[in-house]
């Protein structure tokens, strides 16, 4: 049984990744407008390269969700950890970027990063730890059951 831990990661990580398809869907025309501009698509960026980035910002969550909470994956726990870091700074450093819109889109932001740095040290509590440790295995119990 999965402790009440990665349980609750798995609501909160989930609720980040709806957040960040809601974010995504905000953002889709200024995105692609700075995409339009003739110098990115002389550097090979475009729709299709919005479009590819969409399909690898799913795929790669979804893929850490389930090895994070159906196959107890301390190797997937740590590659989180790391892109949660690294997210926090990109979010950080699109705060001070005066290029980068503002408003509802750096909202919903915080509030994904928020809940994914959440996610990260739900990983690192005592019953979470114990079963990633154990690769999900629920353990022999209590011997004294059937004393």
């Amino acid at each position: 049984m999965r402790p009440q831990s990665i349980e609750l990661f798995e609501k909160v990580y989930l609720g980040a990744i709806v957040i960040g398809l809601v974010n995504t869907v905000l953002s889709w025309s200024q995105v692609d407008a700075m995409l339009a501009d003739p110098r990115m698509q002389a550097a090979g960026l475009g729709t299709g390269t919005l479009v590819f980035g969409l399909i690898i910002g799913i795929l790669i969550p979804l893929l850490l969700w389930y090895f994070i909470a159906r196959r107890a994956s301390n190797i997937a726990k740590w590659i989180y950890v790391v892109l949660t870091a690294l997210s926090l700074f990109g979010f950080l450093s699109a705060l001070a970027n005066p290029m980068v819109p503002k408003g509802l889109v750096t909202v919903l932001g915080a509030a994904a990063t928020g809940l994914q740095i959440y996610g990260a040290w739900l990983l690192f509590r005592p019953d979470a730890a114990a079963w990633l440790d154990s690769k999900g295995a629920d353990g022999p119990g209590d011997p004294k059951t059937f004393d």
